[in-house]
């Protein structure tokens, strides 16, 4: 990234050093929301991986997504250094620490910007100058822990924020270059089913409940659309089969981009615990999340779309990637047909 030698004049300059999960990502756009409000003329630009890069330009609030050449778990203190030092000439009034790593700090602190805030985190005091301390039972949500975030210092954990709804901008001709790409027709109500999760099995509901789920739709003259990145593959894959190679299996042929266009195309959605759950949320389509080992009182779908389907054992949340106890019950046992009747109820709310 290659700063320019004159500084354009905007009221306010925010650097935000962004989370590294999809998911996260999408509620990092409350706070993006709360910060436009709060200064109006708002340069707003976000530091994070490439692969967010897409989401972001689909966030109207942020002007640019600077890329963090990082690569997970690195430390990389002199490529933080020479990043801090070339942001420097870009005169930032405030830099905001997602992360609560140490060394996610580095960069703001680097390029001496005055106002650097952030949750109370690892030993990362003297890289703060605004520090929050985060109580967890006030604010159990992460969606209204970054809202909190925009606040002043001065009472910032004195109320719970209203955080506002992340919204994904859809951009009709890339949707319908995507659909003439791909051999796509909205011909017929599409289910989109998001099967993968990237943190782990335990996150996953089985292939065997999707494919009932699926096969139940196109009997009811539904197509299904299969989304997920190339790793979902072989799990996309095993549900087609399942259900009668009927289904159209997209995961690994798109782009995150293309990903918000097509989702805002479906009549429902059936998603693991998932950044494309947290997607589909955000184009605000009728959306079941189904959850198991994690918790829906942190990260839910944020919109009034979506439907939350889970047992609620008493071994869940456990926060696990596998099942501690070697069952997974609290997926297993969570029949297709619970999942089906939301569907119904979703589709006669429409």
């Amino acid at each position: 990234m290659a700063a320019g030698s004159e500084i354009p004049d905007f009221p306010y300059r925010c650097l935000v050093v962004g989370p590294s999960w999809v998911g996260d990502m999408l509620m990092a756009q409350s706070l993006f929301k709360a910060l436009a409000a709060r200064h109006p003329g708002l340069a707003l630009d976000v530091l994070a991986p490439a692969w967010s890069h897409g989401i972001l330009a689909r966030m109207p609030e942020v002007r640019r997504a600077l890329e963090a050449p990082f690569a997970h778990g690195r430390f990389g203190l002199g490529e933080r250094w020479r990043l801090g030092r070339e942001l420097a000439r870009e005169g930032y009034d405030q830099a905001i620490v997602l992360p609560n790593s140490w060394k996610s700090a580095l960069v703001p602190f680097f390029a001496g910007i005055p106002l650097r805030t952030g949750y109370v985190g690892e030993f990362r005091h003297g890289l703060l100058n605004d520090k929050r301390q985060l109580d967890p039972r006030a604010m159990p949500r992460l969606v209204e822990r970054y809202s909190a975030l925009a606040a002043p210092a001065a009472g910032a954990s004195s109320r719970v924020p209203t955080a506002l709804q992340p919204l994904l901008a859809v951009h009709p001709d890339v949707q319908e270059a995507t659909l003439a790409r791909l051999g796509l027709k909205r011909d017929r109500r599409i289910l989109a089913l998001c099967p993968g999760a990237e943190f782990g099995p335990a996150k996953r509901w089985p292939e065997a409940h999707y494919a009932a789920v699926a096969r139940a739709k196109l009997e009811q003259g539904w197509q299904v659309w299969l989304f997920g990145s190339a790793k979902d593959r072989a799990v996309t894959e095993a549900i087609d089969q399942l259900s009668g190679g009927a289904c159209t299996n997209l995961a690994g042929r798109t782009t995150l981009e293309e990903t918000v266009d097509l989702l805002a195309c479906a009549a429902a959605v059936v998603s693991n615990d998932s950044g494309l759950m947290h997607i589909a949320a955000a184009v605000n389509v009728p959306l079941i999340a189904v959850y198991g080992s994690t918790d829906p009182g942190y990260t839910p779908p944020y919109s009034d779309q979506a439907r939350v389907v889970r047992l609620g054992l008493e071994c869940s949340p456990c926060f696990k990637r596998e099942c501690p106890l070697g069952h997974l019950d609290c997926l297993m046992k969570l029949a297709p047909e619970r999942v089906l009747a939301v569907l119904d109820d979703l589709e006669g709310k429409a």
